[in-house]
């Protein structure tokens, strides 16, 4: 009695095993399968994958390996699977593919782990540099690239990336998607490590009063950064010149070779402040001697403000021309009266050279004065003359 029902037993679960035998053999997208290449021709690769059917490699998935696509009849490869059945009923599998795979999983154990990896650079277009990373193209943003000069115009950068193609450079994976085919490099989080330690040497090693001699690296609007040997420190564009600067690039350009003096040394925050002024004579101590209150001068609008003008003079200083001295009305704006370039004849009304001031007047310049004068010389010929005494000009200031 109980033999028909063991004997049902035993058929369900010998169908329940051929059913999951035969779902476990069935090939999804993306499995990975290593088979033996049974034949090579024209269109493609058949491989014995060890199911009913074989797989087949097409023509075009070989020519996207280049010069790697050399095969072999009875070699053993990895394959993935690329469709199932496509409508003639073939396993289509594809070498390329299974290549790029264990391409993106080395990719990925490398961010995982944070590794340097060392890669050579084939291309560059205007948003970085191209590394191939096994069958994979890795990209080093331009912003990841170390020691891209700052400052740059999009022609110079391109220029300079382009300079690089076939450098081999360090670098670390920073993002791995496979959803998007995007691998992202950095050579910048590789070569930070080895930057901090260098800069905390350097930061040692160096003495804010001292001297030292850099490469300008990069210019950017409010100053020059200097590299010193492998640390980079800035020239804040207040301390380029004793005259005012408009742009690093007025003074300094990349690549330039120069002699540094090491202001201030922040060790907790990493910090290296540069001057080149401080090597060269301060022109407003000299000011006392050249100028007096009173004295007739010459100088050219270097720029033009709402409050007034300043004015470029000898020996490279720069004096005020205040909206209030421009013209006995009141002036709303200076530019209707002033404008850069322009050369103007104007009296000192007053000198603060402790705190590097010194202040003009255009209004105060009579128009006989102003036609006749040819320089510092006239001036105590016009004071001796009693026509407009100094100490009359300070005491109406």
């Amino acid at each position: 009695m109980d033999s028909p029902t063991l004997g049902t037993e035993a058929q369900a679960d010998f169908t329940t095993l051929l059913e999951e035998s035969f779902a476990f053999n069935q090939p999804e997208r993306g499995d990975l399968i290593t088979g033996e290449i049974l034949s090579i021709d024209g269109q493609g690769i058949i491989v014995d994958v060890g199911l009913k059917r074989d797989g087949v490699v097409p023509r075009s998935d070989l020519e996207k390996l280049g010069d790697d696509a050399n095969f072999e009849v009875g070699q053993e490869i990895v394959v993935m699977v690329v469709q199932p059945e496509d409508y003639e009923g073939n396993l289509v599998v594809s070498v390329a593919q299974a290549r790029q795979s264990k391409d993106w999983t080395r990719a990925q154990e490398l961010l995982d782990t944070d590794k340097v990896w060392e890669g050579v650079v084939t291309d560059a277009n205007r948003g970085g540099l191209i590394v191939p990373f096994g069958n994979l193209r890795g990209f080093i943003p331009a912003s990841h690239v170390m020691d891209l000069p700052r400052g740059l115009n999009e022609t110079e950068r391109q220029e300079h990336l382009a300079g690089m193609v076939g450098r081999p450079v360090a670098v670390k994976v920073i993002e791995v998607n496979r959803r998007r085919r995007r691998l992202v490099l950095s050579q910048r989080e590789a070569l930070r490590g080895r930057r901090e330690k260098r800069k905390e040497n350097l930061l040692e090693e160096l003495n804010e009063g001292e001297v030292r001699q850099g490469v300008v690296s990069g210019l950017r609007d409010f100053g020059a950064f200097v590299d010193l040997g492998g640390a980079d420190g800035l020239i804040h564009i207040s301390e380029l010149a004793w005259h005012r600067v408009r742009h690093p690039s007025e003074i300094l350009s990349v690549g330039d070779e120069i002699d540094v003096f090491i202001l201030r040394l922040d060790k907790e925050g990493k910090r290296i402040g540069l001057s080149l002024k401080r090597l060269q004579p301060n022109p407003w101590l000299l000011v006392d001697d050249l100028y007096h209150v009173g004295q007739l001068v010459e100088g050219e609008v270097s720029r033009v403000t709402d409050f007034g003008a300043f004015i470029s003079m000898d020996p490279g200083i720069e004096a005020l021309l205040h909206t209030s001295q421009i013209a006995d009305e009141a002036v709303a704006d200076p530019r209707e009266y002033v404008r850069e370039g322009e050369r103007l004849v104007m009296r000192i009304i007053s000198i603060e050279s402790h705190r590097q001031r010194l202040g003009l007047s255009l209004k105060e310049v009579g128009e006989e004065e102003r036609r006749h004068y040819q320089g510092p010389q006239d001036d105590a010929e016009f004071d001796e003359a009693g026509t407009e005494p100094a100490d009359a000009v300070q005491s109406a200031v």
